[in-house]
């Protein structure tokens, strides 16, 4: 009985995608001959913070985070972390996905052999956890070098940015399902960068009037903002769990959406 209602609450394609490594294996040996093209992603988010920790951190001084004062660049470095999730994903699983969609009809050969829409939908957005997986990875590490960390729940920040980069992920690819030209590229821009300046990414939250404080809190990424510096500064609550909802219940609509527009694109 409850394997019959499992479908029903879950979207298919978690059910499917048994093939989607596949998916994975092909990202892998594409990059391997892109690997500069892939390394851009993590040095950008780095020059932010070293920006930051040289220059404007030092004008800043601390900043009050949950009643404890705490460096300006341990204050943004989590949140840039949070930043650099969303980016990867998003990028992975927009431009690259129209790419093979539209123009190298990538999809078209893969469905050719025995892998189905479902572990493309599930592979793509597979890989852009990885990579942002990997760049969190990193980034957490130049956070420690730099003294940055301020507690062992930052080892959490890992699963924290992966869950991230599912939702923005997942998002994504459904949105870019929806995209006639390259034109329609503008749209993402146009949602990535207020979402970067005012999800309290570079202030506290109590520095925004209160209607916009009530605005930014119902934003997607101030949700992986608010995880992220949790876990870095030791600040971890119940609330933590309201944001890991909110992007959980995010990436599997986003998937539900994406798998069953690669239906309709794909499926004669």
């Amino acid at each position: 009985m409850a394997l019959d209602l499992a479908p029903r609450i879950v979207p298919p394609a978690l059910f499917a995608g048994r093939r989607a490594p596949r998916i994975l294996e092909r990202k892998l040996m594409v990059y391997r001959r892109l690997w500069v093209h892939f390394l851009t992603g993590f040095f950008e988010p780095v020059f932010y913070l070293l920006s930051i920790r040289i220059g404007i951190g030092k004008l800043v001084g601390d900043v009050s985070f949950n009643g404890h004062a705490i460096s300006y660049a341990a204050f943004v470095a989590p949140a840039l972390l949070a930043a650099s999730a969303m980016n990867g994903a998003v990028f992975d699983s927009t431009f690259g996905v129209f790419f093979n969609l539209k123009y190298a009809k990538t999809y078209d050969a893969i469905l050719a052999t025995p892998l189905g829409v479902e572990d493309v939908a599930v592979g793509e957005i597979a890989w852009a956890l990885l990579r942002g997986f990997m760049y969190a990875t990193a980034f957490l590490v130049v956070m420690a070098v730099m003294g940055l960390v301020g507690s062992w729940w930052a080892i959490l920040a890992l699963p924290g940015a992966t869950l991230i980069g599912f939702a923005f992920g997942a998002v994504g690819m459904a949105g870019t399902s929806y995209m006639r030209s390259w034109l329609d590229f503008e749209f993402v821009q146009l949602s990535i960068l207020p979402l970067f300046l005012f999800s309290a990414t570079f202030y506290p939250l109590s520095t925004y009037p209160r209607a916009l404080q009530i605005v930014v809190q119902c934003t997607p990424l101030y949700q992986g903002v608010a995880i992220e510096r949790a876990l870095t500064t030791g600040a971890v609550g119940p609330d933590i769990l309201v944001h890991v909802l909110y992007l959980s219940v995010m990436g599997l609509v986003g998937l539900r959406v994406a798998s069953r527009r690669m239906h309709v694109l794909l499926q004669p």
